[in-house]
């Protein structure tokens, strides 16, 4: 019962990061522009993300443009790319694992199977949260490193924009909810020990029993 609660527990922290971590991906946010100066009036709010460039006027006014080329883009921006679409098809693939050995289903007969299968995926959805955890403080760190390096100007620094909190938050989930599944143990219910019973005992013609049953 124990082991059950941890499977639902961890699997449901698990679909929850995943689906963070595709909000994250898909977000425009990953680094908006940073006020440093006195005057804190400015007609334009510049958003880079993985996708996309957007440009928020003052007037609430939104336009975004697609990143032609990807060989273009900030070497810290492609790997966060690549990394957050591997860790979402790596969240896939571990719930299909999960679902298929959790002691709800019917998939596996065999508990101590089904155990390791739930096992697998745990550490399936573990490398997932490190996916997305690798570009998310790569990209963190050389925005605070543009930041406080006095040869960027002004108006080319960034802040670490809401893209990033949400990334962090998914891979929290992520590392939780495998260590979570990876703490199942096959029910010791079936502890692969047979059950032995006794031959039936039979009657005699005369409706006595057998004295060699007493024997």
């Amino acid at each position: 019962m124990v082991s059950a609660g941890l499977e639902i527990l961890g699997l449901s922290l698990c679909v929850i990061g995943s689906l963070l971590v595709m909000v994250s991906c898909g977000l425009p946010m990953w680094k908006v522009t940073a006020f440093t100066e006195s005057n804190i009036v400015v007609a334009q709010t510049f958003w880079d993300g993985l996708w996309m460039t957007c440009v928020v006027q003052s007037t609430g006014q939104m336009q975004c443009k697609v990143h032609d080329s990807v060989l273009a883009l900030s070497r810290d921006l492609q790997a966060a790319r690549a990394l957050t679409i591997i860790s979402s098809v790596m969240g896939v693939l571990g719930l299909m694992v999960v679902i298929a050995g959790a002691q709800c289903t019917n998939c596996i007969r065999t508990e101590y199977v089904k155990a390791r299968v739930v096992n697998a995926g745990g550490v399936i959805y573990i490398i997932s949260g490190l996916f997305v955890l690798v570009p998310l403080c790569w990209m963190a760190n050389n925005i605070i490193s543009d930041f406080y390096n006095p040869q960027v100007p002004a108006p080319n620094k960034k802040e670490i924009g809401a893209a990033l909190y949400i990334g962090w938050a998914a891979s929290a989930q992520l590392l939780i909810g495998g260590s979570l599944l990876c703490c199942s143990c096959p029910s010791s219910a079936n502890s692969g020990y047979s059950v032995k019973y006794s031959p039936t005992k039979r009657a005699t013609p005369n409706g006595d029993y057998d004295k060699r049953n007493y024997v």
